[in-house]
């Protein structure tokens, strides 16, 4: 972990001396220094201190790199489709993954065969009109609708609108999403 460069970055992004650093936190001048270059590993108690004094939440300088935020720009976003369905990825990484979907009138996933994967799934219909079936709950959703459920039970969704239909989807799964989508 490297909680000491972190933290020299915070402090010279906010354009704050080693200094002003002492004399906001009480720490010591060398302690300070040990820590930037990762010579020393503070407590708890001293990581919070720095915390304050830098106006950051504790818990994002115990982050990894990798676990820091992951941003998509639009025209970066990975496109893919399946069957007939046109899909933008929205996040990258992760067990919570985003996309937008849109499909044409009619067209249906878990009609024909059942549909059903590890994870939650939450849509929101932004364009079109669906039928959403999991088990006996059925439901027709418009723009501005949303409806989420248990994807390991078998559902479906169908375009039933006379024009497309665009779904923000997100799913959380602790398992690979890659292979579901």
């Amino acid at each position: 972990m490297d909680i000491g460069t972190k933290i020299r970055s915070i402090r010279n992004r906010k354009k704050i001396t080693i200094a002003q650093m002492c004399e906001g936190t009480g720490l010591s001048k060398g302690f300070i220094s040990n820590v930037e270059n990762n010579n020393t590993s503070p407590s708890i108690n001293t990581l919070n201190t720095i915390a304050e004094f830098l106006k950051v939440p504790l818990p994002y300088l115990l982050l990894e790199k990798k676990q820091h935020m992951r941003v998509v720009r639009k025209d970066a976003r990975r496109m893919s489709s399946l069957k007939n369905i046109n899909i933008e990825h929205i996040t990258t990484k992760g067990p919570l993954r985003m996309m937008i979907t849109e499909s044409p009138p009619g067209f249906a996933i878990g009609e024909d065969e059942p549909h059903a994967h590890e994870g939650e799934e939450v849509h929101l219909v932004l364009e079109g009109k669906v039928l959403a079936e999991q088990g006996e709950d059925s439901i027709i959703a418009e723009e501005g609708d949303s409806f989420s459920w248990n994807a390991s039970v078998p559902h479906m969704v169908k375009n039933v609108g006379d024009t497309k239909a665009v779904i923000l989807i997100a799913i959380y799964s602790d398992t690979r999403l890659d292979e579901l989508i």
